[in-house]
């Protein structure tokens, strides 16, 4: 019998934190046990924060870390006129806030795209622990380096590529960053709404609409409203110009 990896709902995943399955992909991953005890004394669980409550805004003085322990959220940076650009996307087990570590002041606005719950980092204490522990202060560095990466491609992705690679490309990262969760990199349900998405790929709803209405007629995906299923993982490597060799065409 094959066996089928958990379809998940990004809502559904939650962390705790001394027993925490992303502990990988999140702050402790590297940390002993007495090292991950002190950090664990930092950690302070905030009330759930419901859709659309802003977690901390463009100017504020950074003053915590957030881990995602439920839910997602979306960072936007707004101009001058008011124009808003969502910038990127935050799932469980990931950090908010890296931007505030240029001048201790936020670059961008964090949005909960849902009812979602986060662990706040006091950033001092933060700082004063990773002096002292090796595997924080290189845990730290290595996830302010994923974000400047993270950066960097979606920079490129979406100043090279066309809205239907863009989009490819999109489905892909989503698909990645759960499979490191070890869940399905398959099938999933997106957290935004298509009108965020859209303004993250710098395209409008309707022709995104167009796109995955094209990808679900090339058999590469199947969509029911947020319910993403990726059908043909190669083509879609094709179209983001990418490498992806642990992906292939999927079958149920």
């Amino acid at each position: 019998m094959t066996h089928r990896q958990k379809v998940i709902n990004i809502r559904e995943l939650k962390t705790s934190c001394n027993d925490c399955s992303l502990a990988e992909i999140c702050l402790p991953h590297g940390l002993n046990t007495a090292e991950l005890s002190e950090l664990d004394d930092l950690i302070l669980h905030k009330p759930r924060i419901e859709q659309g409550d802003i977690l901390f805004r463009t100017g504020d003085t950074m003053h915590h870390l957030y881990a995602v322990r439920s839910g997602a959220f979306k960072a936007v940076l707004s101009s001058n006129e008011g124009a808003e650009q969502i910038t990127g996307f935050y799932l469980s087990g990931e950090l908010m806030g890296l931007d505030g570590f240029g001048d201790d002041v936020h670059q961008c606005t964090t949005i909960a795209l849902e009812t979602s719950t986060v662990c706040a980092i006091d950033i001092d204490e933060l700082e004063k622990l990773s002096a002292r522990t090796d595997g924080l202060r290189r845990q730290l560095r290595h996830l302010i380096g994923n974000e400047i990466n993270h950066d960097h491609r979606s920079l490129l992705s979406l100043g090279q590529l066309k809205g239907e690679e863009r989009l490819a490309a999109f489905l892909l990262s989503i698909s990645q960053r759960l499979q490191k969760r070890g869940f399905s990199p398959h099938e999933f349900n997106l957290p935004m709404a298509r009108h965020d998405l859209a303004n993250y790929l710098g395209l409008a709803v309707e022709t995104l609409s167009r796109m995955f209405s094209r990808m679900v007629d090339a058999n590469i995906i199947e969509t029911n409203r947020r319910h993403i299923r990726l059908l043909d993982t190669k083509t879609l490597c094709e179209l983001a110009q990418c490498d992806c060799p642990h992906h292939s065409t999927h079958h149920a």
